[in-house]
């Protein structure tokens, strides 16, 4: 077949959560498909990276936006119904490069990665089209309304609002829609469209991500991510606050490190307390993950799969995660990690992996055992054959059910 796939971040290299997913998917469809990806590019510096995405797909088309631009175009949509976020993704440059490649080209699926890129497409006919929407960006937008200040506050509840909308609008302009876990697809099935869905993981590399030979520092937990992206900042100061003074107390030597790229100055102020370590942009977090007693992930925001746990289980290392974030991962509290809520239940837990190195082992077993029963990504791009195959044969149905009816 080819394949049009649409993507809003560039997918390689394969380093953020935005990038992972679409890049296992290309490489998976490129190995019996011819793969056109289109896609943004926003720096001299993701061009050059970018260039290794050629031998995974046929073509690429692909426009560079500037931020501030792409800034003004989210602003200019303020006053509008249309999501404003939308407008970062919106490239008219890009959409003309697709409009040619479908005019040229008989593509025989087109699929788009994020609801962000459905506008591109929307309004093509007679090709088999999926929205894999991945999250659902609508109910993160909500869910920052709760944790920002007014106005913010309502200015990102109307941005959740008018992204619900339009995420429902979206869903029935496709013949398929996907997400990434079973709570965001509960999330898709809720906006009762007429359009069949089905949800398939992020899986992890779990030869990359492996358990080290050194051995692990008691004394040293870890969080890993983007120290940019305000989810990761939010967690992190809580947990400053509100947790590890208090394991602090009962562990003095206790350290705590924070690896992830761009962490802001308030992120970097977290430095100062007794204890914290800010890395900022490393060039490789395995080390850092393995030899940490364990990592924690105290997501109070959290949509979709957190890579990071995939990844410190796959490692071997176990995680102390919240509830909204486990849901993320397929694996059970008490078996594969643990779940806390309060941080009473943080302190507790963390002590109980620290201070019993049965345990962490047993722990460290399980984890790696259910990333490579569950979360290994060859599984997951099976699933996403079937619903592949599903989409065709819906669409051929449809078509062929159009032909027979009577002329009027």
């Amino acid at each position: 077949m080819n394949i049009l796939y649409l993507c809003h971040r560039f997918p390689f290299p394969p380093k953020r959560g935005g990038k992972i997913r679409p890049f296992n998917m290309i490489r998976h469809l490129a190995q019996r498909h011819e793969v056109t990806v289109a896609s943004l590019l926003r720096s001299d510096e993701e061009a050059r990276e970018g260039e290794g995405l050629a031998k995974h797909c046929a073509e690429i088309l692909a426009a560079r936006v500037d931020d501030r631009v792409q800034t003004l175009r989210m602003v200019a949509r303020l006053p509008t119904t249309r999501p404003s976020s939308f407008g970062f993704f919106h490239s008219p440059a890009l959409a003309r490069q697709i409009r040619a490649a479908l005019a040229r080209k008989r593509y025989d699926l087109i699929f788009v990665h994020c609801s962000s890129m459905a506008p591109y497409v929307e309004h093509v006919r007679g090709i088999p089209k999926i929205l894999d929407f991945g999250d659902m960006d609508s109910q993160k937008w909500l869910e920052y309304a709760r944790y920002k200040p007014f106005p913010l506050s309502a200015g990102y509840w109307l941005e959740g609002q008018k992204l619900w909308r339009e995420e429902k609008r979206l869903a029935r302009r496709f013949d398929f829609c996907t997400a990434t876990t079973r709570a965001e697809w509960e999330t898709l099935n809720g906006y009762r469209v007429d359009v069949p869905t089905d949800w398939f993981p992020n899986g992890v590399d779990h030869e990359f991500f492996s358990p080290g030979d050194e051995p692990y520092d008691a004394g040293r937990i870890c969080f890993v991510g983007r120290m940019d992206y305000y989810p990761n900042q939010q967690c992190m100061f809580e947990f400053c606050a509100q947790v590890f003074p208090r394991l602090r107390a009962l562990r003095p030597r206790l350290r705590l490190y924070i690896v992830g790229a761009d962490p802001s100055p308030a992120v970097r102020e977290l430095g100062r307390q007794p204890g914290v370590i800010v890395t900022g942009s490393v060039p490789d977090v395995r080390p850092y993950v393995r030899n940490s007693a364990l990592m924690v992930a105290p997501l109070r925001i959290a949509r979709g799969t957190q890579n990071k746990i995939l990844e410190a289980m796959a490692m071997g290392v176990p995680v102390v995660t919240s509830r909204v974030a486990a849901g993320g991962v397929d694996a059970q509290d008490e078996q594969h990690f643990l779940v806390a809520d309060e941080p009473e239940d943080y302190v507790r837990k963390i002590l109980r992996i620290l201070d019993d190195p049965a345990e962490r082992a047993r722990l460290a077993r399980a984890g790696r055992e259910r990333v490579l029963s569950h979360h290994a990504w060859s599984k997951s791009m099976q699933r996403l054959d079937r619903i592949i195959e599903r989409c065709l044969a819906r669409h051929a149905e449809h078509a062929l059910n159009l032909e027979k009816e009577p002329v009027q």
